[in-house]
């Protein structure tokens, strides 16, 4: 006897070699033995055999026609073997009853399946619903495949140039769009920027780059909404300090300015001023609402985008000749040692009386170093903050910047680069450095002595968090320090701003340390600006090989990281090289540049020859 049975959601066929009361011994036709269930069994029949049954069944099930079986079909539940004998007018075949019902299993819109075996008719108008979508799912698949081969030829359709930056960026895979770039990249062998590249739609690699960021960032626009402008708060005293900024060129938000007064033989007073948007808007205001959705200003070689509107910039930022809102922390500092005898915070409006700018004060720098005069303004101001800044350092015992560290200004113009290193730890960003850091320490504690909740930058075992809790930061040898120097770039400086003002004027703070808003700030800013360093290394990165292509370079230097891992001299660029021999860290070789790909951001190098060793610098 054979048995025709269902394993597994398929339909096969084999000889009984023994049976019991709830099960079968059965040999398939090639040879396999199993254990089959009785109730898995649908008919058991003598001939022909099962390989036989199964062949002559499928071209059965061929011939029969979905719409006439439907229409011979009852209302109610029906057998496969009923509805083949009502097929065929007499009793049926093994053949024609496997043939009924295979047709039936595979027609699920026309029939529901009810139990083994068993089915029932779907209902008129169901059918109908399903068939025409199961015709506008074949035609959709049409247009798919035609798409696909139209992208493979490097031909656009229409419809998928109108998606091209979702399908780049954010691709949607229930969409029929993207399953037909899928199949065209899949055939193609190419990745969909290099397959746009060969359509031509992307004209721009540095606006393919680009555009990733803005789509992740800013996808209604970079503008912005509506909003009140800020205004100076009434009743704040004029500071009578001469405050001066120093800055980068491209600087635009100016939120720290310094001051220098003797007040004796024995003691300065250092001013140390920050931009108060804090007291020219709200907390829940149209701008804070702004500041709070763009948590930071982005920054890219050849642009950036402000956290804040240019109004609002314009109105905080410390422009020289200009009258601003500042908090500012007076220190008494004894010059001969730099030891801080005592500080005081005010809120104020100040006078600017310069915007000095680190590219015309250069000289200073080894003006200091030296001991010798360099004729500038605000020579003496800046020598003694920076005599200041060495105390602070190494009452601390941190570097406030990592020995050997480089910093790259890039400066673009008409589609031209030029990459400018410049040694991070010279006297005047030292002064800055420390001078912040101890504002911020220095604001951190009170806020934390006062018991206002603020948000915390900590450092343990290398790692840095941010944290409602005051906390260690290891890296600079504080008990405590917050954010507080950079309200017009960042949110957290703002919101901790807020915090601080109201402390400082016996206010009620805005946040408690448990509200959600305080939290949901924190966590924001953390993601958001790791993922802001990400874009920004990459438009790097993309600027570093376009240099390589503007200089037309053959050969450049680079020095060994680890392994096949090299950096690349004058230039943040790090490279894998294939072909570089086993050489220890801190070797300095010799790379052939073979080739510059803009779209994938990768350069391409040979290893030419071992010039020596030199010191690792890590950026």
């Amino acid at each position: 006897m054979n048995v025709l049975y269902e394993e597994g959601g398929e339909f096969k066929a084999g000889a009984v070699l023994a049976q019991a009361p709830a099960s079968f011994q059965v040999e398939s036709p090639h040879g396999r033995r199993s254990k089959v269930k009785a109730a898995s069994v649908l008919l058991s029949f003598e001939r022909p055999s099962g390989a036989d049954l199964l062949a002559g069944a499928g071209a059965f099930a061929a011939s029969l026609d979905t719409e006439f079986l439907w229409q011979c079909s009852g209302q109610g539940e029906f057998g496969f073997q009923d509805l083949a004998r009502e097929y065929v007018g007499r009793e049926p075949t093994a053949t024609e009853s496997a043939g009924v019902l295979m047709k039936l299993h595979l027609a699920p819109m026309y029939f529901y399946r009810r139990g083994r075996g068993r089915y029932q008719k779907a209902p008129e108008a169901t059918l109908k619903l399903a068939l025409a979508a199961a015709e506008k799912k074949k035609r959709l698949l049409q247009t798919i495949a035609q798409w696909a081969a139209q992208l493979a030829r490097f031909e656009c359709p229409p419809e998928i140039e109108r998606l091209r930056d979702e399908l780049l960026y954010a691709p949607d895979r229930a969409r029929a769009e993207t399953k037909a770039l899928e199949q065209a990249c899949a055939s193609t062998g190419l990745e969909a920027p290099r397959l746009f590249e060969r359509c031509g739609l992307l004209p721009s690699t540095h606006d393919f780059h680009l555009n990733r960021f803005l789509l992740e960032f800013f996808p209604g626009g970079t503008g912005f909404p509506p909003h009140e402008p800020p205004a100076m708060p009434a009743g704040l005293p004029l500071a009578e300090a001469h405050a001066f900024s120093l800055d980068d060129s491209g600087t635009t938000e100016i939120d720290d300015a310094f001051s220098v007064m003797r007040v004796s033989e024995q003691a300065l007073r250092i001013g140390i001023h920050i931009a108060a948007p804090a007291l020219a808007f709200a907390p829940g205001s149209a701008l804070d609402a702004i500041a709070r959705q763009r948590l930071s200003t982005a920054y890219m070689p050849d642009r950036k985008y402000t956290m804040l509107p240019e109004d609002a910039v314009g109105a905080c930022s410390l422009e020289a000749g200009a009258e601003r809102a500042v908090i500012s922390l007076y220190l008494n500092v004894a010059p001969a040692d730099g030891a801080v005898r005592g500080h005081c915070t005010r809120l104020e409006r100040l006078r600017i009386a310069a915007n000095l700018r680190h590219q015309d004060c250069a000289a200073l720098n080894g003006a200091f170093e030296s001991g010798a005069p360099a004729g500038l303004p605000f020579e003496e101001e800046l020598r003694q903050l920076w005599r200041i800044a060495l105390a602070l350092e190494a009452r601390r015992g941190r570097p406030s910047i990592p020995a050997h560290a480089v910093d790259y200004s890039f400066h673009v113009e008409n589609g031209r680069v030029s990459i400018e290193p410049r040694r991070r730890g010279a006297p005047l960003d030292k002064l800055v450095a420390e001078l912040m850091i101890l504002a911020n320490s220095t604001w951190g504690e009170l806020l934390a002595e006062r018991d206002v909740a603020a948000i915390y930058r900590a450092q343990a075992v290398g790692k840095v968090r941010l944290t409602v809790h005051p906390e260690a930061h290891q890296g600079l040898g504080l008990d405590c320090y917050a954010w507080l120097t950079s309200p017009l770039r960042r949110y957290v400086d703002l919101l901790n701003q807020w915090q601080l003002a109201a402390a400082v004027q016996g206010r009620k703070p805005p946040l408690a340390r448990s509200s959600e808003a305080l939290l949901t700030a924190m966590r924001a800013f953390e993601l958001t600006a790791a993922r802001l360093d990400e874009h920004q290394r990459a438009m790097e990165q993309y600027w570093c090989l376009r240099w390589l292509q503007q200089e037309d370079l053959a050969e450049t230097e680079a020095t060994v990281l680890r392994e096949n891992l090299v950096r690349f001299d004058r230039l943040p660029l790090v490279t894998r090289v294939s072909s570089l021999p086993g050489l220890e860290a801190g070797t300095r070789v010799r790379l052939a540049v073979q080739g510059v790909d803009l779209l994938e951001r990768t350069v391409s190098c040979a290893w030419r020859a071992t010039l020596g060793e030199g010191p690792v610098t890590d950026k």
